[in-house]
């Protein structure tokens, strides 16, 4: 009876542990891809340390299980797992990190950023927020106390069980950066991912070309590989306001369609073109990151030929709104990752969310549309009145002590450029995570510290 029992006992654990890797295996590759790109991007890019990097952007489970090696002369990073998937991340000049899958390495390495003309040089020496040179004179009426100690409580003491996990925050308010403040291993010059918030200024990009008569978002997107089925409907009014009926799933927590796409194909256009329509277009409310590297794709075909596609984010928008520290990073095909990996320092996400609140003018240059920002922040067809054109939306019960005409960006683990007009006001947080952090809460307290009226010396003239 004890032989049977034991018997039974033994297949039952070989069950669980077949179950487990039959569930565990296929998953292996997501979570060593995901670690070594992450550690490549922040060592090569932000210039950070890489016990930091594994301490808090990959410190969640499963990726904290992978372990990674940055080869500095080699300018790589490998990360494995039980010693058994290994995969490997390398680092382009101006590219940024790509893993290597689909494409031979060294065709990777191969890919550069032509030599983009830089405008602005010593911005110390230039007024912000086009530069870094601040302003001597204090706004009347603004509660500076207050206000640093709302950025402070934003922040975990060091050595506390805290949950904020706050990197960088910066407050502009009416166009001039009033509070900033940065966590233990980051400054003005650490270039920070925003996640998703790269699908704003993949947005942003979007708004150029139309000005410049180059995209009809009302239009077919013209993909040839489209033209005979259904999805040759599909608008770039749909995919901007992620009603394209396309199928996807945007789960990051598991195999889905965005973890395959971003960490084990290298033509990640390529994957997310090749979805089926799953509803009609403009009937369905669906958040997608494939949805944004399509816009990507179609931006580079627009462009015409890669050398104007490569340099275009920082011809026609960062350089002419002062991100004079940003990175925008391609896939293995080199397509802009429009989804997910942009970097900027925390004063350059600022600087985008300045020039939004100013209606896509920036220092006299106008550089959108004059309808844009109001396109942009229409709500999309099935959304609940939540997401507008690759940004997100006031809603009610998500800030209910904040004004209605608030949108904002919105990265993976808590990265967030808020903007609200009425405030005058742009708010920039960065972090690794937000369990314990209340962004009404601290969008509230930040708007309390405002004067009541104020005028600047433009707005006087005017």
């Amino acid at each position: 009876m004890k032989k049977i029992f034991r018997r039974i006992l033994y297949l039952f654990l070989l069950a669980i542990i077949i179950g487990a890797i039959t569930y565990a295996w296929p998953r292996l590759p997501i979570i060593t891809a995901f670690a070594a790109k992450g550690m490549c991007s922040c060592v090569f890019i932000a210039d950070r340390d890489p016990e930091s990097i594994a301490n808090q952007d990959l410190s969640f489970f499963p990726i904290s299980l992978a372990r990674t090696i940055v080869d500095y002369d080699d300018k790589s990073v490998t990360a494995s797992l039980l010693g058994l998937v290994k995969r490997k991340a390398v680092y382009r000049e101006g590219l940024g990190c790509a893993v290597v899958v689909d494409f031979p390495e060294e065709e990777i390495r191969k890919q550069s950023l032509p030599p983009i003309p830089q405008l602005l040089i010593d911005l110390t020496a230039i007024p912000w927020p086009a530069g870094d040179l601040m302003p001597d004179t204090l706004i009347p009426g603004l509660d500076y106390a207050k206000l640093e100690q709302v950025v402070s409580d934003a922040f975990d003491e060091p050595g506390s069980d805290s949950w904020n996990k706050s990197q960088a925050v910066v407050i502009i308010y009416d166009n001039i950066l009033v509070a900033e403040k940065y966590a233990e291993g980051f400054d003005t010059f650490t270039e920070c991912l925003g996640w998703s918030m790269a699908k704003s200024v993949t947005s942003a990009l979007v708004g150029i070309l139309v000005k410049e008569g180059k995209i009809d978002i009302y239009g077919p997107t013209g993909l040839d590989e489209w033209q005979d089925d259904e999805r040759s409907s599909i608008t770039m009014d749909n995919l901007l306001h992620m009603n394209s009926g396309l199928k996807w799933v945007e789960n990051y927590f598991d195999l889905s369609e965005v973890t395959r796409m971003l960490y084990m194909h290298g033509d990640m256009y390529g994957y997310a073109i090749s979805t089926p329509l799953i509803h009609p277009p403009d009937s369905v409310f669906y958040y997608s990151s494939g949805t944004a590297n399509i816009i990507s794709g179609i931006i580079r075909q627009v462009s015409g030929d890669d050398e104007t596609y490569l340099s275009l984010p920082y011809t026609k928008l960062f350089n002419r709104i002062g991100m004079k520290n940003t990175a925008f990073e391609t896939d293995p095909a080199g397509t802009f990752v429009g989804s997910s990996y942009c970097y900027a320092t925390p004063r350059d996400w600022a600087r985008f969310g300045i020039f939004y609140l100013n209606n896509g003018v920036f220092a006299g240059d106008t550089i959108l549309p004059p309808w844009w920002v109001k396109y942009t922040t229409t709500p999309a067809n099935g959304s609940g009145g939540r997401y507008g054109a690759q940004f997100w939306l006031h809603h009610q019960n998500e800030f209910p002590d904040v004004p209605e005409d608030m949108y904002f960006c919105d990265g993976f683990k808590g990265q967030r450029i808020f903007i609200i007009p009425s405030k005058k006001l742009v708010v920039v947080r960065m972090g690794y995570s937000m369990e314990n952090m209340d962004m009404n809460e601290f969008l509230r307290d930040i708007i309390s510290t405002l004067p009541d009226e104020y005028l600047t010396t433009e707005d006087t003239e005017i």
